[in-house]
């Protein structure tokens, strides 16, 4: 049998991995189990646990896939996997040592977004089994989703809104600031990272960048150290993986570096940044406001963090656009037929 094809996840694309990866529930999407026929009359059985577009699953039944409804719970999942050779997750479904190893048939776990945290990339590889991602696909979702948060908080529209429907007119109270001639500091300047760039730069920002794997851009964005991009930037943007065994990205320290009055966005992963340090941060008026998608205990997070005046937050919705959805769902099927016919 020749060598199959696909897209091997590396631990770079485009710079850091960007996570994206926010996520739309799994319950707006069907589940799925079927069966894959490659051209050499082989029958693949494909486990879609997370839920996938409907356009994604109508390319997999137009390659021979047949789908319907089924969802395996995380603690059942080892003594089911063994039935498959592939299986697709997004946030919710974790493939940690325990399913690879009760997957002996496994030959391909595909992540229908972009980080991989979820996932046990080394020791799958280690095993022989592919890890595929979609890097591209939600990058443009997840830009827009930063800026929004720039916006909510510039502007007090979360207050605003609030007090609004309370009855309240509290117009003298929410003096915003513009966003034009302001600085915006990416750490991480992958795919997302460069779509929040082209959308800073229309508005009439300065950016700036930090991203250890970044030598040079196209765009108008002064390249930096770290610690050079932290004291400079009014606004701070967040678009990197989360490394568990280097722990915060963000903490106490790289704080205190922040201009004081910033703001602080983070629509990468929750444990990029210090949760603690960061409400410390916000309590004490060294920042001026966080805007926040992705959390380190979700879907229970930090209640002083959320409920805090100044902070803007939606439940790790990044990739949750019908666009981004529809393209995770083609680049997902597209992988699997490739990497098997």
């Amino acid at each position: 049998m020749p060598p199959l094809p696909g897209k091997i996840i590396s631990p770079v694309v485009g710079g850091f991995i960007q996570d994206d990866t926010q996520e739309r529930k799994a319950a707006d999407y069907k589940p799925a189990i079927g069966l894959l026929v490659n051209n050499w009359g082989i029958t693949v059985k494909i486990l879609i646990n997370d839920g996938m577009s409907a356009e994604g699953i109508q390319m997999l039944r137009q390659a021979g896939h047949d789908v319907f409804d089924t969802k395996i719970p995380q603690e059942e999942l080892p003594s089911r996997i063994g039935e498959f050779d592939a299986i697709v997750v997004r946030s919710a479904t974790k493939v940690r040592s325990d399913v690879i190893d009760a997957g002996t048939g496994l030959k391909a776990i595909v992540r229908g977004g972009v980080g991989v945290d979820n996932i046990d990339v080394a020791y799958a590889e280690s095993k022989g089994i592919k890890v595929m991602n979609t890097p591209a696909a939600s990058s443009a979702s997840v830009a827009e989703l930063a800026l929004a948060h720039m916006l909510a908080l510039s502007r007090f529209l979360v207050q605003a809104n609030l007090t609004m429907r309370d009855g309240k007119w509290e117009k003298k109270q929410y003096k915003g600031r513009e966003l034009a001639g302001k600085t915006l500091g990416i750490l991480g300047l992958g795919r997302i990272g460069n779509e929040l760039a082209k959308m800073a730069l229309a508005l009439g920002m300065k950016v700036i960048a930090y991203d250890p794997y970044v030598t040079s851009t196209d765009l108008d964005v002064e390249l930096l150290p770290m610690d050079e991009v932290l004291p400079r930037a009014d606004y701070l943007s967040l678009h990197m993986p989360y490394d568990k065994a280097a722990g915060h990205a963000v903490g106490p320290v790289e704080i205190e570096k922040m201009k004081d009055g910033a703001f602080l966005i983070n629509c990468a992963r929750g444990g990029v940044v210090s949760e603690k340090s960061l409400l410390a941060a916000l309590n004490s008026g060294k920042l001026a406001g966080a805007g926040i998608d992705v959390f380190m205990e979700e879907p229970n997070p930090y209640p002083e963090l959320i409920h805090h005046p100044r902070v803007s937050v939606t439940p790790h919705i990044g990739a949750s656009t019908s666009e981004a959805q529809e393209r995770i769902g083609n680049e997902v099927a597209t992988l699997l037929i490739e990497h098997f016919k």
